[in-house]
């Protein structure tokens, strides 16, 4: 099952990123007749040094197994990003760490790693691979008041970004934010597309969500980037954060997440509030 699901989306995302060339890049014509945008198969073939035949069985999905060098090549032709090329290459099957199809995920955050986020004074919290939020402190409580009564099928950080009207209500830049976290989790899930526990997310989220399911169409892989977040409060009104992110070493399938305040800003002196 994961297997077949990786190769459909191989065949899907180099289709995809074939057609969003622009041929004037290359030095190739506009053709002649209408035929779509992009490159042909037969070019991205030839400037990857397969054949064409080759190629047009990974856009098939077809059961065949591409090399590393292979996938390499095809990201360098289709101008892929690096977290586009680790991505392709984990569905090719190059993971550094293949799970098992239905690995089970952390349901509560290991205790010294909640001790680690009750030591902190500003938000965080712990996600699992999928995305379950493991763990948080009181200051991410304070941010983020429903993650204490969620249910816990629900208190998942794709899920409620994308079916909480309240969190939507705090983020001024939603859309955007959004399409940072489908492409983000996108990233990382190519090792486990195809699992029970990753189809039956997507899918409850896609029948959740029209915006949802545009974005995950849209095919977008990007990896992590710390950046400012803005959330506005229900009480505390507008309040910065600098957004980071944690792996620990002892548990590399947990990720912490952390909202830092700048010093001496008004949100620094909201979260310096909250311990008093």
């Amino acid at each position: 099952m994961t297997r077949e699901a990786r190769r459909k989306e191989l065949g899907t995302f180099l289709r995809n990123r074939r057609l969003a060339l622009s041929r004037q890049d290359f030095g190739l014509p506009s053709p002649a007749r209408a035929r779509g945008t992009g490159l042909r198969r037969e070019e991205v073939s030839a400037f990857a040094g397969v054949s064409v035949t080759w190629y047009t069985w990974l856009e098939q999905g077809r059961d065949i197994n591409p090399s590393r060098q292979v996938l390499e090549a095809l990201g360098r032709v289709l101008r892929l990003t690096a977290s586009e090329t680790a991505y392709l290459l984990s569905l090719g099957g190059y993971a550094s760490r293949p799970p098992d199809e239905d690995a089970r995920v952390h349901d509560v955050a290991p205790p010294h790693i909640q001790r680690l986020l009750d030591s902190l004074a500003f938000p965080a919290f712990a996600v699992a691979a999928d995305w379950t939020i493991v763990g948080w402190n009181a200051p991410y409580a304070a941010l983020y008041s429903r993650i204490t009564t969620l249910d816990p099928a629900d208190r998942n950080l794709l899920w409620v970004v994308f079916t909480d009207p309240h969190l939507r209500d705090m983020l001024p830049d939603w859309a955007h934010a959004s399409r940072h976290f489908v492409a983000e989790f996108r990233a990382e899930s190519g090792a486990r597309l195809g699992s029970s526990a990753h189809s039956a997310l997507i899918a409850r989220l896609a029948e959740a969500s029209a915006e949802f399911r545009e974005q995950w169409a849209d095919l977008t892989v990007e990896g992590f980037t710390s950046r400012r977040r803005r959330f506005v409060h229900p009480t505390a009104g507008v309040l910065d954060f600098e957004h980071h992110r944690l792996v620990p070493s002892d548990h590399p399938d947990l990720h912490i997440v952390a909202y830092v305040p700048e010093r001496g800003s008004g949100t620094a002196a909201w979260v310096a509030g909250l311990a008093s």
